[in-house]
């Protein structure tokens, strides 16, 4: 990515697990019985809560720490979907004099502003449609905190 220091690399989800987690008040019980333990949730399924359309899906892990102003640090993983159309304020892959960059859009009356992720890499570029490719809006991002 031109304008910082981080750069994604791109992996495939895996939709085709199945495998549920447990929600609040799941098999583990340490001490005195939950009140709560009749008001469990249905089992978590991530791939179903976080990917709407497998296909246009994927996943980059961040590398560098050009994204934290954005609350991206490095080794976080973002959800990309392709098939979520972009919007104001959304943060985006674009594809851009033949590299991917992750930008912050603005749409204002057919124009299309693209902020840097860190505001010490430069300015806002202005854009008619035509003269950029949004690849992906960004849905989700997870970090691991161990």
């Amino acid at each position: 990515m031109q304008d910082s220091d981080s750069t994604l690399r791109f992996i495939d989800p895996e939709t085709s697990s199945g495998e549920d987690l447990a929600g609040p008040g799941g098999d583990l019980s340490s001490g005195f019985p939950s009140p709560a333990e009749h008001f469990t949730d249905a089992p978590l399924d991530l791939n179903r809560r976080f990917i709407r359309n497998p296909a246009a899906t994927f996943f980059a892990r961040v590398e560098g720490n050009a994204l934290r102003d954005e609350g991206i640090r490095d080794g976080d993983l973002l959800l990309i979907d392709k098939s979520v159309e972009a919007f104001d304020g959304c943060l985006a892959v674009c594809f851009l004099d033949g590299e991917f960059r992750l930008k912050r859009v603005e749409i204002r009356a057919g124009q299309i502003r693209l902020y840097p992720s860190d505001p010490g890499h430069g300015s806002a570029e202005k854009f008619r449609n035509e003269e950029l490719s949004i690849w992906g809006v960004v849905v989700a991002s997870i970090r691991k905190h161990l």
